[in-house]
């Protein structure tokens, strides 16, 4: 074990490259390494706690091996590359089973993958059953494609980093965007109550009701980072804040299912209107239904109020804004609104059936 093994294995782990899947950069490495010495086996190894695993197994049908008979473990003891011209009469793997057992191994060449801080994550190697003699030139070309493998890791490990630097970024830019909201919908909510405000107070107030809803969405939107979210959970949650902000009871109903995160902005800014739109048209408590079955989602927003008058048409040109709105959001799920009077009882129910096919 190295000296610093815990930190080591600190640095193995900040690469993140253990048990990910084959490729082709690491791939051509191994095959330009075994092509340059004559030899049948390369291998880009990372030494773990307990097993040596492969990153590239260039002729060797093996994904990794135990960590003590490995020479591979041997070789990250120092930063020097790591000779066994003839692994049968050197000293140091006498008694190895890859050199006494079945396997017959007998060259061996490994060169430390040596990290920026100084840590050697593992080797890339070249391995043969014959013994043969190993020229500098050889190794000096073995180390150059090491360092190709290292600044591969870096420059992954560089991106990974950007991309969490972007998301951190992203996240701030988010919980500005709803400071902001929340300060206009305050803003709003304030200028309705003053004095001199007259009919246009009730505007006003719902005004602030929407940019305060859509605070929420856009909060509720980022606080799922998952590439599906559960969509029930969501609009009970949006839902609980509209009650609050709207003073209205509402009431989310249906089976819990997964959406793509993707989705869950348009929903949420869907649902914001439609509730919106029943606690200013409609009367008594709100219900919100979602239902999905075969790919096919629905949302349903119905209220208790006097239903909709005999010619409504929600897709009319001269409807509202809010109306318009929905149209739009649905559209972009791939799907289509309509509107009808309830059947359970007086009010009126707003259905939107999309695919997220837009």
């Amino acid at each position: 074990m190295p000296e610093n093994e815990a930190q080591r294995m600190t640095a193995v782990r900040r690469y993140d490259v253990l048990d990910t899947p084959p490729d082709g950069a690491f791939d051509r490495v191994t095959a330009l390494a075994a092509r340059r010495f004559g030899v049948p086996i390369s291998i880009i190894s990372i030494v773990d706690e307990d097993r040596i695993w492969f990153k590239s197994h260039h002729g060797l049908p093996v994904e990794q091996i135990q960590r003590s008979p490995g020479l591979c473990a041997s070789a990250i003891l120092s930063n020097d590359p790591y000779l066994l011209p003839d692994a049968s009469i050197d000293p140091r793997s006498l008694a190895n089973p890859l050199v006494a057992g079945d396997f017959g191994l007998r060259f061996y060449v490994g060169v430390p993958l040596t990290t920026s801080d100084g840590f050697n994550l593992g080797t890339l190697c070249v391995i043969d059953k014959v013994a043969r003699p190993v020229d500098e030139c050889q190794i000096e070309d073995l180390k150059d494609l090491a360092s190709l493998v290292i600044d591969q890791l870096e420059m992954r490990l560089s991106a990974r980093q950007a991309v969490e630097q972007a998301k951190l970024m992203a996240k701030e830019i988010d919980h500005r965007v709803m400071n902001s909201l929340q300060f206009v919908s305050g803003l709003l909510a304030m200028q309705s109550r003053t004095p001199d405000v007259g009919p246009a107070a009730s505007h006003l107030q719902m005004a602030a009701n929407r940019v305060a809803a859509v605070a929420q969405v856009h909060r509720h939107f980022y606080a799922d980072e998952a590439e599906e979210a559960s969509c029930m959970a969501f609009l009970r949650r949006l839902c609980e804040e509209l009650a609050t902000i709207l003073d209205r009871s509402i009431f989310v109903h249906g089976a819990d299912g997964k959406v793509p995160t993707t989705w869950i902005q348009p929903i949420g800014l869907l649902v914001n209107e439609l509730v919106t739109n029943a606690a200013k048209h409609g009367a008594g408590q709100i219900d919100v239904t979602y239902a999905h079955d075969s790919g096919i989602h629905k949302i349903i927003v119905c209220d208790e109020g006097e239903g909709l008058p005999a010619d409504f048409d929600p897709a009319a040109a001269d409807k509202s804004l809010g109306m318009r709105v929905v149209i739009s959001l649905a559209r972009q799920l791939g799907g289509v609104l309509s509107s009808a009077d309830r059947e359970d009882t007086r009010g009126s129910c707003f259905t939107v059936i999309f695919t997220g096919n837009a």
